[in-house]
C-alpha cells in the first residue's frame, strides 16, 4: 500500500530563525540513505545512534541538545526518534552508539523509549527525512526532567536555542 502524500516543509524553517552551526557525521549525510546500523531492530537494523560532531557554537552556549525528528511519519505530528538534553558545553561530539555523558539524558521518544530509536517507516511509504539537529543552548540545564515529552523539550528549546546545526539523511524501503 502506498501512502503517497505531499512532503511537509523542513520543520526548522517554521521556528524562530537562529544562526547556523556545523553538524557533521562519520555515519550519516544530508540526503543520503541511512545505513542498516541506524535502522530500528524491528526493521532489520542495529538501532545505533550515529556519530555526530559539531562546531561553531556562539558565545554564551552553556549546553547542547541533540534531537532526531522525522516530519514524514504518517502522523500529523511527525515522529521523534531521539531527544537528548543537558549535554555539557565542553562536549562537541558523540560516538556511534555511545552512552550519554553526565548530566545529559534522553527523554522518551515517540516509540516510548529513552534512547535513540532507528528509522522504521511503513513499507511502501514515501522516503522519510531524519533531521539530526544539535541545538546550542543558552542555559546549562533546560529545566525538564526525563518525564518531559519531546514536544515540551522542543517548546523549551524554542526559547533557549542560540544556534543549530542540521544533517538530514533519508530512508525508504
Amino acid at each position: 500500500m502506498s501512502l503517497a502524500r505531499p512532503t511537509p516543509p523542513d520543520p526548522y524553517t517554521l521556528l524562530p530563525a537562529v544562526p547556523s552551526m556545523t553538524l557533521t557525521s562519520d555515519d550519516v549525510r544530508d540526503g543520503e540513505q541511512l545505513a542498516g546500523d541506524y535502522i530500528a531492530k524491528a526493521a532489520g537494523g542495529a538501532n545505533l545512534s550515529p556519530q555526530l560532531s559539531w562546531s561553531g557554537a556562539p558565545d554564551g552556549t552553556r549546553s547542547y541538545a541533540l534531537t532526531c525528528f522525522d516530519p514524514d511519519a504518517p502522523t500529523p505530528s511527525g515522529f521523534w526518534h531521539w531527544v537528548v538534553v543537558d549535554l555539557p558545553a565542553t562536549r562537541t561530539s558523540i560516538a556511534r552508539g555511545a552512552g550519554l555523558p553526565y548530566p545529559a539524558f534522553a527523554v522518551k521518544n515517540d516509540a516510548g523509549t529513552a534512547e535513540y530509536f532507528g528509522s522504521a517507516p511503513p513499507p511502501g511509504d514515501v522516503p522519510h527525512r531524519y533531521f539530526f539537529v544539535v541545538h546550542a543552548v543558552d542555559i546549562e540545564m533546560l529545566g525538564v526532567d526525563d518525564t518531559a515529552s519531546p514536544a515540551v523539550v522542543s517548546f523549551n528549546l524554542a526559547f533557549h536555542t542560540l544556534a543549530r546545526g542540521i544533517v538530514a539523511p533519508v530512508y525508504s524501503h
